[in-house]
Protein backbone atom coordinates (compact mmCIF):
# COMPACT_ATOMS: atom_id res chain seq x y z
CA UNK A 1 0.00 0.00 0.00
CA UNK A 2 2.45 2.49 0.80
CA UNK A 3 5.01 1.72 -2.70
CA UNK A 4 1.20 2.35 -4.12
CA UNK A 5 0.39 5.78 -2.47
CA UNK A 6 4.70 6.69 -2.85
CA UNK A 7 4.00 6.15 -6.79
CA UNK A 8 0.88 7.93 -6.78
CA UNK A 9 2.52 10.68 -5.24
CA UNK A 10 4.93 10.80 -7.42
CA UNK A 11 3.27 11.01 -10.42
CA UNK A 12 1.18 13.63 -8.71
CA UNK A 13 4.79 15.85 -8.71
CA UNK A 14 5.43 14.41 -12.32
CA UNK A 15 2.47 16.34 -13.39
CA UNK A 16 2.75 19.41 -11.76
CA UNK A 17 6.31 19.32 -12.82
CA UNK A 18 5.73 18.56 -16.60
CA UNK A 19 2.95 21.26 -16.55
CA UNK A 20 5.42 24.01 -15.69
CA UNK A 21 7.30 23.06 -18.08
CA UNK A 22 4.88 22.81 -20.35
CA UNK A 23 3.96 26.40 -19.94
CA UNK A 24 7.56 27.50 -21.18
CA UNK A 25 7.17 25.26 -24.56
CA UNK A 26 6.21 27.90 -26.36
CA UNK A 27 9.85 28.99 -25.97
CA UNK A 28 10.37 26.02 -28.99
CA UNK A 29 11.42 26.73 -32.82
CA UNK A 30 11.80 25.41 -35.61
CA UNK A 31 15.60 27.10 -35.32
CA UNK A 32 18.62 25.18 -36.98
CA UNK A 33 20.93 23.51 -34.19
CA UNK A 34 23.48 20.85 -34.05
CA UNK A 35 25.38 18.94 -31.45
CA UNK A 36 28.67 16.85 -32.17
CA UNK A 37 30.63 14.57 -29.37
CA UNK A 38 32.58 12.02 -28.74
CA UNK A 39 30.11 9.52 -26.71
CA UNK A 40 33.70 7.97 -24.38
CA UNK A 41 35.66 11.10 -23.77
CA UNK A 42 32.48 13.64 -23.84
CA UNK A 43 34.66 15.61 -26.30
CA UNK A 44 32.45 18.42 -28.00
CA UNK A 45 33.50 18.52 -31.50
CA UNK A 46 30.77 21.53 -33.07
CA UNK A 47 27.89 22.91 -31.30
CA UNK A 48 25.62 25.52 -32.24
CA UNK A 49 22.44 26.30 -30.45
CA UNK A 50 22.99 23.19 -28.60
CA UNK A 51 20.61 24.33 -25.60
CA UNK A 52 18.02 25.98 -27.73
CA UNK A 53 14.60 24.29 -27.30
CA UNK A 54 13.55 22.68 -30.30
CA UNK A 55 10.46 20.04 -31.37
CA UNK A 56 11.71 16.50 -31.82
CA UNK A 57 9.64 14.81 -34.43
CA UNK A 58 10.30 11.45 -34.84
CA UNK A 59 13.33 11.20 -32.79
CA UNK A 60 11.31 11.18 -29.89
CA UNK A 61 10.57 7.30 -31.18
CA UNK A 62 14.61 6.91 -29.72
CA UNK A 63 12.54 6.87 -26.12
CA UNK A 64 10.00 4.84 -26.84
CA UNK A 65 12.29 1.99 -27.99
CA UNK A 66 14.87 2.74 -24.87
CA UNK A 67 11.64 2.02 -22.60
CA UNK A 68 10.54 -1.17 -24.57
CA UNK A 69 13.70 -1.98 -24.47
CA UNK A 70 13.94 -1.60 -20.72
CA UNK A 71 10.61 -3.61 -20.68
CA UNK A 72 12.42 -6.53 -22.50
CA UNK A 73 15.21 -6.52 -20.49
CA UNK A 74 13.24 -6.33 -16.92
CA UNK A 75 10.91 -9.09 -18.37
CA UNK A 76 7.87 -6.96 -18.69
CA UNK A 77 7.85 -7.41 -22.40
CA UNK A 78 8.92 -9.98 -24.60
CA UNK A 79 9.70 -10.16 -28.43
CA UNK A 80 7.09 -12.53 -29.22
CA UNK A 81 4.46 -10.87 -27.18
CA UNK A 82 1.29 -9.51 -28.41
CA UNK A 83 -0.05 -6.23 -28.26
CA UNK A 84 -3.18 -4.67 -29.72
CA UNK A 85 -3.34 -1.46 -31.65
CA UNK A 86 -5.10 0.58 -29.68
CA UNK A 87 -7.62 2.98 -31.47
CA UNK A 88 -5.70 5.71 -30.37
CA UNK A 89 -2.34 4.34 -31.87
CA UNK A 90 -4.66 3.74 -35.28
CA UNK A 91 -5.89 6.75 -35.83
CA UNK A 92 -2.04 7.87 -36.21
CA UNK A 93 -1.55 9.62 -39.76
CA UNK A 94 1.28 7.95 -41.73
CA UNK A 95 3.54 6.78 -41.64
CA UNK A 96 1.88 3.83 -40.35
CA UNK A 97 1.05 -0.32 -40.30
CA UNK A 98 -2.28 0.12 -41.21
CA UNK A 99 -3.26 -2.97 -39.27
CA UNK A 100 -6.54 -1.41 -37.97
CA UNK A 101 -7.39 -0.83 -34.10
CA UNK A 102 -8.23 -4.13 -31.73
CA UNK A 103 -6.14 -6.00 -34.02
CA UNK A 104 -3.02 -7.88 -32.44
CA UNK A 105 1.28 -7.17 -33.50
CA UNK A 106 4.17 -8.86 -31.64
CA UNK A 107 6.38 -6.32 -29.64
CA UNK A 108 9.28 -7.23 -32.36
CA UNK A 109 7.07 -6.01 -35.47
CA UNK A 110 6.17 -2.98 -33.19
CA UNK A 111 9.68 -1.85 -32.74
CA UNK A 112 11.22 -2.98 -36.10
CA UNK A 113 8.36 -0.54 -37.32
CA UNK A 114 8.85 1.94 -34.93
CA UNK A 115 12.77 2.25 -35.64
CA UNK A 116 13.16 1.86 -39.80
CA UNK A 117 9.68 2.98 -40.94
CA UNK A 118 8.90 5.43 -38.38
CA UNK A 119 5.21 3.99 -38.08
CA UNK A 120 3.48 6.17 -35.53
CA UNK A 121 0.84 3.69 -34.69
CA UNK A 122 3.25 1.22 -34.14
CA UNK A 123 4.82 3.58 -31.35
CA UNK A 124 1.74 4.74 -30.29
CA UNK A 125 0.57 0.98 -29.80
CA UNK A 126 3.82 0.50 -27.89
CA UNK A 127 3.38 3.34 -25.57
CA UNK A 128 -0.32 2.98 -25.17
CA UNK A 129 1.04 -0.68 -23.79
CA UNK A 130 3.21 0.43 -21.30
CA UNK A 131 2.07 3.38 -20.25
CA UNK A 132 -1.82 2.64 -20.63
CA UNK A 133 -2.83 5.30 -22.40
CA UNK A 134 -0.81 8.43 -24.13
CA UNK A 135 -0.70 10.46 -20.97
CA UNK A 136 0.68 7.59 -19.08
CA UNK A 137 3.27 7.21 -21.50
CA UNK A 138 4.82 10.87 -22.29
CA UNK A 139 4.73 10.88 -18.29
CA UNK A 140 7.03 7.56 -18.19
CA UNK A 141 8.98 8.71 -20.81
CA UNK A 142 9.88 12.30 -19.37
CA UNK A 143 10.86 10.59 -16.52
CA UNK A 144 12.86 8.54 -17.61
CA UNK A 145 14.62 11.71 -19.83
CA UNK A 146 15.45 13.08 -16.51
CA UNK A 147 16.63 10.14 -14.80
CA UNK A 148 19.19 9.86 -18.15
CA UNK A 149 19.94 13.49 -17.52
CA UNK A 150 18.26 14.96 -20.50
CA UNK A 151 17.30 18.56 -18.77
CA UNK A 152 15.29 20.12 -20.97
CA UNK A 153 12.92 17.36 -22.34
CA UNK A 154 9.51 17.26 -22.21
CA UNK A 155 7.44 14.52 -24.32
CA UNK A 156 3.75 14.00 -24.72
CA UNK A 157 3.08 11.04 -26.66
CA UNK A 158 5.25 8.29 -28.28
CA UNK A 159 5.48 8.86 -31.93
CA UNK A 160 6.46 12.72 -32.04
CA UNK A 161 3.75 13.84 -34.07
CA UNK A 162 2.72 17.64 -33.41
CA UNK A 163 2.25 18.77 -30.18
CA UNK A 164 3.53 21.97 -28.89
CA UNK A 165 4.68 21.10 -25.84
CA UNK A 166 6.98 18.17 -26.78
CA UNK A 167 10.32 19.88 -26.64
CA UNK A 168 13.88 18.66 -26.71
CA UNK A 169 17.61 20.34 -27.46
CA UNK A 170 20.19 18.72 -29.79
CA UNK A 171 22.32 18.26 -26.59
CA UNK A 172 19.63 15.49 -24.95
CA UNK A 173 19.11 14.03 -27.95
CA UNK A 174 22.63 13.26 -28.08
CA UNK A 175 22.16 11.95 -24.45
CA UNK A 176 19.73 9.41 -25.54
CA UNK A 177 21.32 7.88 -28.71
CA UNK A 178 24.12 7.75 -26.07
CA UNK A 179 22.24 5.45 -23.21
CA UNK A 180 20.52 3.61 -26.15
CA UNK A 181 23.92 2.69 -27.65
CA UNK A 182 25.37 2.40 -23.64
CA UNK A 183 22.84 0.68 -22.41
CA UNK A 184 20.92 -1.96 -24.83
CA UNK A 185 23.83 -1.98 -27.44
CA UNK A 186 22.39 -5.37 -28.99
CA UNK A 187 18.46 -4.34 -29.22
CA UNK A 188 19.83 -1.00 -30.53
CA UNK A 189 21.36 -2.73 -34.14
CA UNK A 190 17.50 -2.65 -35.29
CA UNK A 191 18.20 1.19 -35.69
CA UNK A 192 20.81 -0.15 -38.22
CA UNK A 193 19.12 -2.11 -40.27
CA UNK A 194 18.10 -0.66 -44.17
CA UNK A 195 14.17 -2.59 -44.32
CA UNK A 196 12.28 -5.42 -42.32
CA UNK A 197 9.59 -7.82 -43.63
CA UNK A 198 6.05 -7.53 -42.43
CA UNK A 199 3.51 -10.04 -42.91
CA UNK A 200 5.09 -10.82 -46.12
CA UNK A 201 6.29 -7.26 -47.47
CA UNK A 202 9.27 -5.13 -47.19
CA UNK A 203 9.51 -2.10 -45.80
CA UNK A 204 11.77 0.51 -46.38
CA UNK A 205 13.32 2.89 -43.97
CA UNK A 206 14.76 6.42 -45.16
CA UNK A 207 17.47 7.18 -43.19
CA UNK A 208 19.46 7.34 -46.35
CA UNK A 209 22.71 8.79 -45.03
CA UNK A 210 23.27 6.49 -42.73
CA UNK A 211 22.68 4.20 -45.80
CA UNK A 212 26.54 5.74 -47.47
CA UNK A 213 28.00 6.96 -44.47
CA UNK A 214 31.10 4.66 -43.66
CA UNK A 215 30.60 3.65 -40.06
CA UNK A 216 27.26 4.82 -39.11
CA UNK A 217 25.07 2.88 -37.40
CA UNK A 218 22.19 5.02 -36.56
CA UNK A 219 19.67 6.26 -35.37
CA UNK A 220 17.26 8.25 -36.55
CA UNK A 221 15.25 11.00 -38.90
CA UNK A 222 12.42 13.13 -38.04
CA UNK A 223 10.22 15.90 -39.27
CA UNK A 224 7.15 17.78 -38.46
CA UNK A 225 6.39 21.37 -40.10
CA UNK A 226 7.41 22.74 -36.18
CA UNK A 227 10.56 21.16 -35.89
CA UNK A 228 12.06 21.33 -40.20
CA UNK A 229 14.24 18.20 -40.75
CA UNK A 230 16.22 16.80 -37.60
CA UNK A 231 18.35 13.83 -37.47
CA UNK A 232 20.84 11.99 -34.95
CA UNK A 233 23.44 9.60 -36.08
CA UNK A 234 25.78 7.63 -34.67
CA UNK A 235 29.56 6.65 -36.23
CA UNK A 236 31.29 3.86 -34.71
CA UNK A 237 35.07 3.96 -36.09
CA UNK A 238 36.95 1.09 -34.68
CA UNK A 239 35.06 1.79 -31.21
CA UNK A 240 35.85 5.59 -31.80
CA UNK A 241 31.82 6.36 -30.96
CA UNK A 242 30.52 9.50 -32.13
CA UNK A 243 27.48 10.94 -31.83
CA UNK A 244 25.89 13.96 -34.21
CA UNK A 245 23.02 15.79 -34.01
CA UNK A 246 21.44 17.87 -36.43
CA UNK A 247 17.97 19.80 -36.00
CA UNK A 248 16.02 22.05 -37.74
CA UNK A 249 17.20 21.36 -41.31
CA UNK A 250 15.03 23.01 -44.60
CA UNK A 251 15.57 19.78 -46.47
CA UNK A 252 16.22 16.12 -45.49
CA UNK A 253 19.21 16.51 -48.23
CA UNK A 254 20.70 19.88 -46.62
CA UNK A 255 20.19 18.47 -43.02
CA UNK A 256 21.93 14.89 -44.68
CA UNK A 257 24.65 16.85 -46.18
CA UNK A 258 25.17 19.11 -43.13
CA UNK A 259 25.82 16.13 -40.59
CA UNK A 260 28.08 14.53 -42.84
CA UNK A 261 30.28 17.37 -43.33
CA UNK A 262 30.06 18.23 -39.10
CA UNK A 263 31.09 14.18 -38.91
CA UNK A 264 33.84 14.46 -41.54
CA UNK A 265 35.62 17.04 -39.57
CA UNK A 266 34.57 14.99 -35.95
CA UNK A 267 36.59 12.08 -37.76
CA UNK A 268 38.89 14.06 -39.59
CA UNK A 269 37.97 12.47 -42.79
CA UNK A 270 38.18 15.80 -44.72
CA UNK A 271 41.90 14.70 -46.06
CA UNK A 272 41.00 11.51 -47.12
CA UNK A 273 40.21 10.65 -50.72
CA UNK A 274 36.76 10.79 -52.02
CA UNK A 275 35.04 7.29 -52.76
CA UNK A 276 35.14 4.34 -50.56
CA UNK A 277 37.12 5.57 -47.71
CA UNK A 278 34.44 7.72 -46.88
CA UNK A 279 31.38 6.28 -48.04
CA UNK A 280 30.29 2.58 -47.60
CA UNK A 281 28.32 1.06 -49.97
CA UNK A 282 25.01 -0.66 -49.01
CA UNK A 283 25.50 -3.71 -46.93
CA UNK A 284 22.08 -5.32 -48.97
CA UNK A 285 21.84 -7.29 -45.89
CA UNK A 286 18.62 -7.09 -43.86
CA UNK A 287 17.60 -8.70 -41.00
CA UNK A 288 14.57 -10.39 -40.98
CA UNK A 289 11.83 -9.89 -38.11
CA UNK A 290 12.27 -13.58 -37.08
CA UNK A 291 15.87 -12.79 -36.15
CA UNK A 292 16.20 -9.69 -33.89
CA UNK A 293 20.04 -8.51 -34.92
CA UNK A 294 21.15 -9.13 -31.14
CA UNK A 295 25.32 -9.51 -31.46
CA UNK A 296 26.46 -12.33 -29.23
CA UNK A 297 28.64 -10.11 -26.71
CA UNK A 298 31.90 -8.61 -27.45
CA UNK A 299 34.40 -10.61 -24.90
CA UNK A 300 37.05 -9.23 -23.52
CA UNK A 301 40.42 -10.18 -23.62
CA UNK A 302 41.37 -12.39 -21.18
CA UNK A 303 38.25 -14.54 -21.68
CA UNK A 304 39.08 -18.06 -22.98
CA UNK A 305 37.79 -19.15 -26.27
CA UNK A 306 35.99 -22.46 -24.68
CA UNK A 307 34.04 -19.82 -22.53
CA UNK A 308 33.33 -17.41 -25.63
CA UNK A 309 31.41 -20.71 -27.09
CA UNK A 310 29.78 -21.44 -23.95
CA UNK A 311 28.46 -17.96 -24.14
CA UNK A 312 27.69 -18.25 -27.74
CA UNK A 313 25.75 -21.68 -27.17
CA UNK A 314 23.90 -19.84 -24.30
CA UNK A 315 22.86 -16.70 -26.06
CA UNK A 316 21.88 -18.77 -29.17
CA UNK A 317 19.42 -20.46 -26.74
CA UNK A 318 17.47 -17.17 -25.77
CA UNK A 319 14.00 -16.79 -27.16
CA UNK A 320 14.15 -14.70 -30.75
CA UNK A 321 18.35 -14.96 -31.03
CA UNK A 322 19.36 -16.88 -33.74
CA UNK A 323 23.17 -17.27 -34.20
CA UNK A 324 24.54 -17.11 -37.46
CA UNK A 325 27.28 -19.66 -38.95
CA UNK A 326 29.34 -16.79 -39.61
CA UNK A 327 29.44 -15.32 -36.06
CA UNK A 328 32.82 -16.31 -34.69
CA UNK A 329 33.48 -17.90 -31.36
CA UNK A 330 36.80 -16.45 -30.56
CA UNK A 331 37.97 -14.26 -28.11
CA UNK A 332 39.46 -10.65 -29.03
CA UNK A 333 43.38 -10.56 -28.82
CA UNK A 334 43.85 -14.14 -29.34
CA UNK A 335 46.59 -14.36 -32.75
CA UNK A 336 44.68 -16.65 -35.96
CA UNK A 337 46.91 -18.13 -38.30
CA UNK A 338 49.71 -16.21 -40.61
CA UNK A 339 48.92 -15.22 -44.10
CA UNK A 340 52.07 -18.06 -45.04
CA UNK A 341 50.02 -20.78 -42.97
CA UNK A 342 46.88 -19.35 -45.60
CA UNK A 343 48.91 -20.05 -48.35
CA UNK A 344 47.56 -16.93 -50.17
CA UNK A 345 49.61 -16.53 -53.25
CA UNK A 346 51.08 -12.81 -53.34
CA UNK A 347 50.38 -12.10 -49.45
CA UNK A 348 54.04 -12.30 -47.83
CA UNK A 349 54.00 -11.05 -43.66
CA UNK A 350 56.34 -8.94 -42.77
CA UNK A 351 56.31 -8.96 -39.45
CA UNK A 352 53.81 -10.95 -36.65
CA UNK A 353 50.21 -9.65 -38.19
CA UNK A 354 51.50 -7.41 -40.58
CA UNK A 355 51.77 -8.12 -44.49
CA UNK A 356 52.42 -6.91 -47.30
CA UNK A 357 51.73 -7.27 -51.02
CA UNK A 358 53.67 -8.24 -54.28
CA UNK A 359 51.07 -9.21 -56.43
CA UNK A 360 47.45 -7.64 -55.73
CA UNK A 361 45.21 -10.69 -56.46
CA UNK A 362 41.45 -10.00 -58.15
CA UNK A 363 38.38 -11.00 -56.37
CA UNK A 364 35.93 -10.16 -53.62
CA UNK A 365 37.92 -8.26 -50.29
CA UNK A 366 36.82 -6.53 -47.28
CA UNK A 367 38.09 -3.78 -46.24
CA UNK A 368 38.47 -2.71 -42.60
CA UNK A 369 39.55 0.83 -42.35
CA UNK A 370 42.38 3.07 -44.06
CA UNK A 371 44.87 4.17 -41.26
CA UNK A 372 47.51 6.58 -41.28
CA UNK A 373 50.48 4.33 -40.75
CA UNK A 374 51.68 0.79 -41.44
CA UNK A 375 51.32 -0.69 -38.09
CA UNK A 376 47.35 0.77 -37.27
CA UNK A 377 46.88 -0.90 -40.61
CA UNK A 378 48.32 -4.28 -39.13
CA UNK A 379 46.89 -4.18 -35.72
CA UNK A 380 43.33 -3.62 -37.11
CA UNK A 381 43.75 -6.69 -39.02
CA UNK A 382 45.18 -9.05 -36.91
CA UNK A 383 41.64 -8.20 -34.32
CA UNK A 384 39.74 -8.66 -37.56
CA UNK A 385 41.56 -12.13 -38.62
CA UNK A 386 41.31 -13.03 -35.08
CA UNK A 387 37.36 -12.50 -35.31
CA UNK A 388 36.77 -14.23 -38.55
CA UNK A 389 39.38 -17.57 -37.97
CA UNK A 390 36.89 -19.93 -37.10
CA UNK A 391 34.47 -19.51 -40.30
CA UNK A 392 37.11 -17.72 -42.70
CA UNK A 393 40.03 -19.31 -41.93
CA UNK A 394 41.24 -18.80 -45.71
CA UNK A 395 41.21 -15.39 -46.07
CA UNK A 396 44.54 -13.72 -45.78
CA UNK A 397 45.34 -9.79 -44.89
CA UNK A 398 46.14 -6.80 -47.48
CA UNK A 399 48.03 -3.85 -46.16
CA UNK A 400 47.28 -1.57 -49.86
CA UNK A 401 49.29 1.38 -49.97
CA UNK A 402 47.39 4.97 -51.42
CA UNK A 403 47.78 8.60 -51.29
CA UNK A 404 45.34 10.66 -49.83
CA UNK A 405 44.44 14.16 -51.92
CA UNK A 406 46.74 16.05 -50.08
CA UNK A 407 49.89 13.52 -50.82
CA UNK A 408 50.21 11.75 -47.96
CA UNK A 409 50.56 7.95 -47.56
CA UNK A 410 47.12 6.07 -46.75
CA UNK A 411 47.25 2.01 -45.98
CA UNK A 412 43.80 0.27 -46.64
CA UNK A 413 43.68 -2.45 -44.71
CA UNK A 414 41.89 -5.42 -46.64
CA UNK A 415 41.13 -8.66 -46.29
CA UNK A 416 41.18 -10.67 -49.69
CA UNK A 417 40.64 -14.40 -50.44
CA UNK A 418 36.77 -14.63 -50.13
CA UNK A 419 34.99 -16.68 -53.57
CA UNK A 420 32.01 -15.05 -53.79
CA UNK A 421 30.60 -11.42 -53.00
CA UNK A 422 28.33 -13.57 -50.49
CA UNK A 423 31.31 -14.88 -48.58
CA UNK A 424 32.44 -11.23 -48.17
CA UNK A 425 29.35 -10.15 -46.81
CA UNK A 426 29.09 -12.33 -44.20
CA UNK A 427 32.54 -11.67 -42.93
CA UNK A 428 31.45 -8.45 -42.90
CA UNK A 429 28.47 -8.70 -41.20
CA UNK A 430 30.34 -11.27 -38.52
CA UNK A 431 33.00 -8.13 -38.14
CA UNK A 432 29.98 -5.34 -37.70
CA UNK A 433 28.69 -7.88 -34.93
CA UNK A 434 31.99 -6.97 -33.14
CA UNK A 435 32.33 -3.22 -33.51
CA UNK A 436 34.36 -3.33 -36.62
CA UNK A 437 32.93 -1.36 -39.54
CA UNK A 438 33.88 -2.43 -42.69
CA UNK A 439 32.88 -2.85 -46.54
CA UNK A 440 33.01 -5.37 -49.48
CA UNK A 441 34.90 -4.41 -52.85
CA UNK A 442 35.87 -6.17 -55.68
CA UNK A 443 39.08 -5.76 -57.44
CA UNK A 444 42.34 -4.01 -56.85
CA UNK A 445 40.47 -2.04 -54.07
Amino acid sequence: MISVARSRLLYIVAGLFFAALSMSANAARAGYAHFIVDANSGEVFAAENADVLNHPASLTKMMTLYLAFEAIRQGRLSWEQQIIMTPNAAEKIPYKLGIGAGKPLTVREAAYATAIRSANDAAQAIGDHLGGGEEGFARMMTLKARALGMRSTVFRNASGLPDDAQVTTARDMAVLAAALIRDYPQEYRIFSERSFNFRGRTIRGHNNLMYRYAGMDGVKTGYVNASGFNLVSAVNENGRRIIGVVMGGKTARSRDAQMEALLDRALGREALVAGAETKRPAAGVAAALDNVPMPFRNPSSNETVAQTKLANRQASSLPGVTRSASVPALALGETSRSAAQDGIAGIVPSAPGAAVVSADPKGWRVQIAAAGNRSTASRLLTRAQAILSDHFGSVAPLINEATNSSGSAMYRAQLIGFGDRKGAMEACSALQQYSVECFVLQGSG
